[in-house]
């Protein structure tokens, strides 16, 4: 499915459709309720996204790996990693680069599994670790929405040994690069395999406690501390806000509840996708 979708442009939900239909037939909900002989079928009916659109998985592992680096060379210029680099204010950058590594598993069983998760929480700068995680899932699964991923803190009883090892890593991370770290991780029969850190982004709440934090946990500088605090973050603490989220009157008006991708209160018409939103303000 991954490969199809990334690698070859076919449309994500022709591969979605084929495995919903399976554990319908099946009875299941999950994914990974899925057993041999019905993993065998989604493997069928995937073939057949492939057929339908005149192409076939590559069976040469060369193949296959000449074409998903190809796939990250053409993401280079694609409308999202433009728009990104344009936010960023990322400029002069003639390429990408493609580091190509051997693969862990989370998909093997009820002792694997794989998550993503912040050092501290990016919305209000608790030190505490802030994040999700699946068993027996791939990572893609975590950030498609394809399935309801757990709140990290349950690793702590799902695997309190890795629990345990991914903490004290966090810590050692922090330390290291002296801010909160956005870190992924994949679990393969109960070993622990640290994939990514990168600085985490914050709202304009968290960035100023995790600032004041980080000096006072001698982790940084007052200066250090002062440079993480940046002009965007000040003006979203600008940004209105309702009044007493703790009121009866608010906790009756909630129709939905979801991660806040930006900060602050706003009225307007939902979009669903980037395009939607750019296609929503180019119209007023």
């Amino acid at each position: 499915e991954m490969f199809g979708n990334v690698v070859l442009g076919l449309p994500r939900s022709s591969f979605e459709e084929r495995i919903d239909d399976v554990k319908h037939e099946a009875g299941y909900y999950e994914d990974s309720e899925l057993q041999v002989d019905d993993l065998k079928e989604v493997v069928r009916r995937f073939k057949a996204v492939y057929e339908e659109n005149d192409t076939e998985f590559p069976q040469d592992a060369y193949d296959q790996l000449r074409l998903a680096v190809g796939a990250v060379f053409d993401g280079w210029m694609g409308d999202r990693a433009i728009k990104y680099r344009e936010v960023e204010n990322i400029r002069g950058l003639l390429g990408t680069a493609v580091n190509v590594q051997a693969m862990v598993f989370g998909n093997m069983g009820d002792t694997s599994g794989t998550g993503v998760c912040f050092t501290r929480d990016p919305n209000n700068g608790e030190n505490e670790l802030f994040g999700e995680f699946l068993v027996n899932a791939q990572g893609e699964d975590v950030v498609a929405g394809i399935r309801t991923p757990r709140p990290i803190s349950e690793l702590q009883d799902a695997m309190p040994d890795v629990y345990a090892e991914f903490k004290s890593n966090t810590d050692i991370l922090e330390k290291h690069y002296g801010d909160m770290q956005d870190v992924e991780f994949t679990i393969q029969e109960g070993k622990l395999y640290m994939l990514q850190t990168r600085t985490g982004k914050r709202g304009g709440e968290a960035a100023v406690k995790i600032a004041v934090d980080l000096v006072e946990e001698g982790l940084a500088t007052t200066d250090e501390a002062v440079g993480k605090v940046l002009p965007e973050h000040l003006d979203q603490l600008l940004h209105p806000r309702f009044a007493d989220v703790e009121s009866a009157s608010y906790k009756e008006a909630v129709v939905a509840r979801g991660l806040p991708a930006s900060p602050g209160a706003a009225v307007g018409r939902l979009a669903f996708t980037n395009e939607k939103v750019v296609e929503n303000e180019k119209h007023g």
